[in-house]
């Protein structure tokens, strides 16, 4: 898995003492019969499915509300200020999270200043 780092304080022989006897394949391929029993309504497991609305936000909009350009709304959000620009000319458009902070941004400036001192 390029790209992805793994820290923790456990050593080797900790993490693998955490895993004893735990079948990985078994577990995934439980989960994946239930889900096809359930899909095909062969189930009788009380499935509780919820949707989640997020907040529209317009990025233009919301970081010109806080007077910032670009590139210091994108460093205090930890995004490129590609990304930014991507967002705002609707190219691509913010991960779940980020449209959830920009939202809580547009609901309250103050927290752009609680950010920045992070």
């Amino acid at each position: 898995m390029e790209g992805y780092v793994f820290h923790t304080e456990l050593s080797p022989e900790e993490m693998e003492k955490n895993f004893e006897g735990f079948d990985f394949f078994g577990s995934l391929m439980e989960s994946l019969e239930e889900a096809r029993d359930f899909a095909q309504g062969k189930s009788d497991a009380k499935v509780t499915v919820s949707s989640r609305h997020l907040p529209d936000v317009n990025v233009a909009e919301v970081r010109a509300a806080v007077n910032m350009t670009q590139k210091a709304f994108a460093a205090t959000l930890g995004v490129s200020s590609r990304t930014v620009e991507s967002w705002e000319c609707g190219r691509s458009n913010p991960t779940p999270t980020a449209r959830k902070l920009i939202y809580l941004i547009q609901e309250d400036h103050s927290i752009i200043q609680r950010l920045q001192n992070m």
